[in-house]
């Protein structure tokens, strides 16, 4: 039936009896359309109004009464063109705004933050963030890379730490410097252990405390931190079997 395959072009069910009903009809006045089409008089005015706004009813008057005149079939297939085009354009617009979008996008659980900082004052940002762990913090890192970064931070970053209250476990590659540090464990609220350089040397740092991930690259000049309950959950897990590792190499 012809009302079927209108209704697939997005018309109602009553709407397409009254745009069929006045194409039989050709220009008419409301009654004229609502007795064709078998549906009551104020609805059929509210239905051509509707089809008005579609295109495919234009509207006039006579000695002021309200003629309906039907668009000819053809604005079917335009009205369907446009509707093409535009929302091709809104598929391109979704396209382009698709990464800002994803960037928002929150997803089943929470989202991980990330923050990205530069350069050597963005990695002592990091380091002054571990000051305010509320556990012990867990950290690989090399103290001659950490040294020579950032020259004379560090014996005032240790104390700082320690009169916090703010303790750290930490694997060290084994160095003279690092062997040297070592010696202040207990005034900088430290536990070490030494790991041989050869096997297990590494120049970018991993703090990972409370729910914070710190990743410092001393070497590209950048500190990334990552708060997510999850992931400092599995790194902290993982450090726990590499301090194992570590404690074994220590008491060979």
């Amino acid at each position: 039936m012809l009302i079927e395959k209108l209704e697939k072009f997005g018309l109602s069910n009553k709407e397409a009896k009254v745009y069929l009903s006045l194409l039989e009809l050709g220009t008419s006045v409301v009654s004229d359309v609502a007795k064709k089409s078998q549906i009551n008089r104020s609805t059929a005015y509210v239905l051509l109004e509707a089809l008005a706004k579609y295109g495919l009813v234009s509207i006039s008057e006579r000695k002021n009464v309200r003629l309906y005149t039907p668009a000819p079939p053809e604005r079917i297939i335009q009205l369907l063109e446009e509707s093409v085009k535009k929302y091709t354009e809104l598929v391109g617009t979704a396209h382009n705004i698709l990464p800002e979008l994803k960037s928002m996008y929150v997803g089943v659980g929470p989202k991980p933050k990330v923050q990205f900082l530069e350069g050597v004052e963005g990695i002592k940002t990091a380091y002054e963030d571990t000051l305010t762990a509320t556990e012990t913090i867990r950290a690989y890192a090399s103290i001659d890379d950490m040294h020579a970064t950032i020259p004379g931070y560090f014996p005032e970053y240790y104390q700082r730490r320690a009169a916090k209250g703010v303790k750290i476990r930490a694997i060290f590659p084994d160095t003279p410097e690092a062997k040297d540090r070592i010696k202040f464990n207990k005034e900088e609220a430290r536990v070490a252990f030494l790991v041989p350089k050869d096997n297990y040397g590494f120049t970018p740092e991993i703090n990972v405390y409370d729910n914070k991930i710190i990743f410092m690259s001393l070497v590209e000049r950048y500190a990334l931190i990552i708060e997510s309950a999850e992931l400092a959950d599995a790194l902290k897990k993982m450090f726990e079997l590499s301090w194992k590792e570590a404690e074994r190499l220590n008491h060979e």
